[in-house]
């Protein structure tokens, strides 16, 4: 059987942008990524002429992801320059990424995230979890209707990013998942 995917969002999980900016979350480092990167950043609206983008990681979370069991995939804005910047301080090989295309902050009219489309697509019928800040009901309605596998939307705060519990509810997940289950 093939592991689960993880689709992993950048900005809220593992950057908690959202954090009080004075400071920096224990454990975390300070990475600064210039603007002029091709980085599309959706929360600070900075240009390419202001000053880098502050990016706070844990590079123990690295680790962590690799020892869940999942085939890990970025899922966010910052598509393959996750493996440029952010996988290396944390430790990741580089990753797949979901290419979300057309598709990149282009509202919908029915409410869904519009990653959550291309996400379902990507995973085409496998197991897997979605790790962002920015999931809702609706979504969660969308995945349920138009997924033939098991999926978790895991919703992280992004003033605090993830936490022990968080990677404890992704292992009881993938755990839950080589269940046998009884056929009737």
């Amino acid at each position: 059987m093939n592991r689960p995917l993880l689709f992993l969002d950048v900005d809220g999980p593992l950057n908690p942008y959202a954090a009080k900016p004075e400071k920096r979350p224990d454990g975390y480092i300070t990475l600064r990524v210039p603007q002029d990167s091709g980085t599309p950043d959706e929360h600070s609206g900075l240009s390419a002429r202001q000053r880098p983008l502050r990016v706070w990681l844990n590079p123990e979370h690295g680790r962590f992801l690799l020892q869940l069991g999942y085939e890990l995939c970025w899922a966010t804005t910052w598509m393959d320059d996750a493996n440029r910047w952010i996988a290396p301080v944390l430790g990741l090989p580089e990753l797949p990424f979901v290419d979300f295309d057309d598709a990149l902050f282009q509202d919908r009219p029915d409410g869904v995230h519009w990653k959550t489309g291309p996400l379902v697509d990507y995973a085409s019928g496998r197991p897997f979890v979605w790790v962002d800040d920015e999931q809702s009901d609706l979504d969660l309605a969308y995945v349920t209707a138009h997924h033939r596998g098991t999926g978790l939307l895991h919703h992280v705060n992004p003033r605090i990013g993830l936490r022990e519990d968080d990677f404890r509810t992704l292992a009881d997940f993938a755990r839950s998942l080589d269940t046998p289950r009884a056929v009737g």
